[in-house]
């Protein structure tokens, strides 16, 4: 259990690096994209240790889906982003594969 553990940190840090890399306005400005490197480093370094007993297919589909989910969240929050009712329908079968790659390992 502890290694999903990871793998969702992982998966939040692939959010932060989206958002920092959004923020860095094409890598002209400096904390952000500083911020973009840390954070995915952080998420790479997190999803390699996740590998070691959750299987690469598995682990990486569940590390983009919550990149996927969380910078649609995201965008939609902060930077107005159109929310629909065939985009929620999508990310939600997103989350449901996700859900499924869990329950069914």
């Amino acid at each position: 259990m502890s290694y999903w553990i990871i793998l969702l940190i992982a998966g939040c840090f692939e959010v932060a690096w989206v958002l920092c890399i959004r923020l860095s306005a094409g890598w002209s400005k400096l904390l952000p994209a500083l911020g973009t490197l840390v954070f995915l480093g952080c998420s790479m370094i997190l999803l390699g240790v996740a590998t070691k007993h959750i299987p690469i297919g598995t682990a990486y589909a569940v590390w983009t889906g919550i990149g996927i989910i969380g910078a649609f969240c995201f965008g939609i929050w902060l930077y107005q982003e159109p929310f629909t009712l065939i985009r929620m329908l999508c990310v939600l079968m997103i989350f449901g594969g996700i859900v499924g790659l869990y329950l069914f390992r």
